[in-house]
């Protein structure tokens, strides 16, 4: 059976059409800053952001709406400060733009629990500052042989690396740029009565492209030989157009430049 032409050419532009609009579409992410669970008094911001030009964020909290702010650079905060058992729960983040949600983020949970443990330490192997491809090592060290902990990055809206004692460091293998960012870490112990520490000093992981600096020192290299050969071959012209003294003082007849 032979398909009519013109409705399988419309339903493929529309496939087409439905794929770019896809492509296209905003999406809007949640994450706290400082990311951890938040000591009953302490305090913490709440991000939302949204790869979008203009419009605003609406949070919400277990479905329901409490605050809207405008975008700013594709950010909205909202801060929650002395907090309590109150703003423990499910968050979440709308984007709004002339009245139509057009994008909603996934599900923060937020928890608020007195720090029992001591506060770990972070630490990165080989540094701070490593080559795109490396292996890297994250150790959060604690005081604490039974104690788990997750790994942070912050502006990270995905559930958290999980470091278990028994299983040693948390590893990442071949990084690249989406690596880059601010990395802490938090431990807890128990199952039913979780105990849970402060969160650890921070650390900047840089990771840097070497490939692309190679090659803009080699484009630039070879620029500079550029310049210099035109250089070289504009002095040389200059000098064989310079009129030769003859004999007796009378000087030749001026040379003069052929035009193509």
């Amino acid at each position: 059976m032979v398909l009519p032409v013109t409705p399988v050419l419309a339903f493929g532009t529309w496939l087409l059409v439905q794929s770019e609009a896809a492509a296209g579409a905003p999406a809007v992410s949640i994450f706290l800053k400082p990311p951890g669970v938040i000591p009953p008094g302490g305090s913490t911001t709440i991000c939302c952001s949204c790869r979008c030009d203009e419009g605003s964020a609406v949070l919400y909290k277990d479905g329901k709406q409490l605050r809207a702010r405008e975008l700013r650079d594709g950010r909205a905060e909202f801060p929650i400060s002395n907090a309590t058992q109150k703003d423990a729960g499910p968050y979440s983040c709308h984007y709004l733009a002339g009245g139509t949600v057009l994008a909603r983020s996934e599900t923060l949970e937020i928890t608020v629990k007195e720090f029992r443990l001591p506060r770990p330490v972070l630490s990165v192997v080989p540094g701070l500052e490593v080559a795109a491809g490396a292996y890297v090592t994250f150790r959060c060290t604690i005081t604490h042989f039974s104690a788990a902990c997750f790994l942070y990055l912050e502006g990270q809206d995905k559930a958290p690396g999980l470091i278990h004692k028994d299983q040693g460091d948390f590893n990442l293998s071949r990084v690249h740029k989406g690596n880059e960012g601010r990395y802490s870490c938090q431990c807890y112990r128990g199952a039913a009565l979780v105990e849970w520490s402060g969160v650890s000093n921070s650390l900047d992981l840089v990771v840097k492209d070497y490939t692309w600096s190679n090659v803009g020192r080699l484009v630039l290299g070879a620029a500079v030989l550029v310049l210099l050969g035109l250089i070289v071959a504009e002095d040389r012209q200059s000098l064989g157009c310079i009129s030769p003294v003859g004999r007796g003082g009378r000087q030749a007849a001026p040379c003069t430049q052929s035009s193509l």
